[in-house]
């Protein structure tokens, strides 16, 4: 539960507008009364706290969600630290650290191409259970074989290179990755509750996963003019997973956070104020945050959109922003990372906000989805008094 210390006395105190947000937490909770989603939350912080936290439905603020992909900016702030402290360059080959990686032609990927989806091995198979058994871990990491050839193209990578990521922050920092991340992430800065790996005794207050909705057809997706999504390991079974108490307490650094949406608030505020704690503390240098939020790929997507990829996180950049899941009031410089089920969660230091939206309930219809995730950051972004 985020502390009183983290909290603004009123909206209007950090700079934003009350009626804007009532506007806000309106639409976030309209797919709720509408029956559609069985719980939402929200929250958006600006100038170190959290102007306001709201949850809907069949959870309450004490509730926790499993965050999906918005993991991955978490894990990349995490190897962001590792490169401040000296102990990692984006251009070293991963082989060179995880030896075992070295393998069917992956000897040439380099750490960068792990955090921009570069890497050419996005369907590389990898149980969650392979995390906890190190001989398991490192065979997966040999047997991997490449789709494409590293550094020619961009393509989502659900979960691999994550992994990776993981594994090259424990050997070059000695440190588990999540104690890393607790120690070095979430205690810093008061996030008490972001878990990767999430310990037996909190589950009882993670809103379980569910899917709503009905999915999209091929003849809809033509009738929009656009290309059927192609399969990933991105299934309901998946995600469903995640409601089994083994799968929760592994720490899967592309998928597996497990928090409140005000701990997502609070980490992009810390982003967003120069890497630094609510108390002063630095976490992240600016030049750290400089060198970690530059756009590296602008490889096309499967819809045609410059990606806008920098180390690990997605930036806004220009008018086409909301293809990239953020809202049309968004400015150029925010960036952030979405995830499975529709979760947000972004920085924008144009403006000083920070946002997380979170819901239990996954919508098989993936444009509505997507548009659903556009309409809320649209308002949020837009919440300056």
């Amino acid at each position: 539960m985020i502390g009183g210390g983290l909290m603004a006395d009123s909206p209007e105190a950090v700079g934003l507008d009350s009626s804007k947000l009532a506007e806000l937490a309106a639409r976030v909770r309209k797919e709720v009364d509408e029956g559609l989603l069985p719980a939402s939350q929200y929250a958006i912080a600006r100038h170190g706290k959290v102007a306001a936290f709201e949850t809907f439905g069949d959870a309450t603020n004490e509730s926790l969600f499993n965050v999906f992909s918005s993991t991955k900016a978490i894990t990349s702030a995490a190897g962001w630290l590792v490169i401040q402290d000296g102990k990692l360059d984006v251009g070293e080959r991963v082989a060179d650290i995880v030896p075992e990686f070295d393998t069917h032609g992956k000897d040439v990927i380099t750490v960068e191409q792990l955090f921009t989806h570069t890497a050419g091995f996005p369907h590389a198979p990898f149980r969650t259970g392979d995390w906890n058994d190190r001989e398991t871990r490192l065979g997966r990491f040999s047997q991997w074989t490449l789709n494409w050839p590293p550094g020619s193209r961009f393509e989502y990578h659900p979960t691999s290179s994550m992994w990776v990521i993981a594994e090259v922050i424990e050997r070059r920092s000695g440190v588990a990755f999540d104690r890393f991340v607790r120690e070095r992430i979430a205690r810093p800065l008061g996030l008490d509750d972001l878990w990767l790996g999430c310990p037996p005794g909190e589950h009882h207050r993670i809103a379980p996963v569910c899917h709503v909705g009905t999915a999209m057809t091929a003849e809809d997706y033509a009738a929009l003019g656009l290309p059927v999504p192609p399969v990933t390991e991105v299934t309901e079974d998946a995600l469903s997973a995640f409601n089994d108490a083994a799968v929760r307490e592994v720490p899967v650094p592309g998928g597996g956070g497990i928090m409140s949406a005000a701990e997502l608030a609070l980490f992009y505020q810390a982003l967003v104020n120069g890497g630094r704690a609510p108390d002063g503390t630095e976490v992240w240098r600016a030049d750290t945050l400089e060198f970690a939020l530059t756009v590296r790929t602008q490889f096309p997507d499967l819809f045609g959109t410059p990606v806008n990829r920098a180390l690990g996180v997605i930036v806004a950049g220009d008018a086409r922003r909301n293809a990239r899941g953020f809202g049309h009031t968004n400015t150029p410089s925010a960036f952030g990372h979405g995830g499975a089920g529709g979760q947000i969660a972004w920085g924008d230091p144009g403006t000083g906000i920070s946002f997380g939206y979170c819901t239990n309930g996954h919508d098989r219809h993936a444009i509505r989805q997507g548009r659903r995730g556009v309409s809320i950051s649209t308002r949020a972004a837009a919440c300056l008094a």
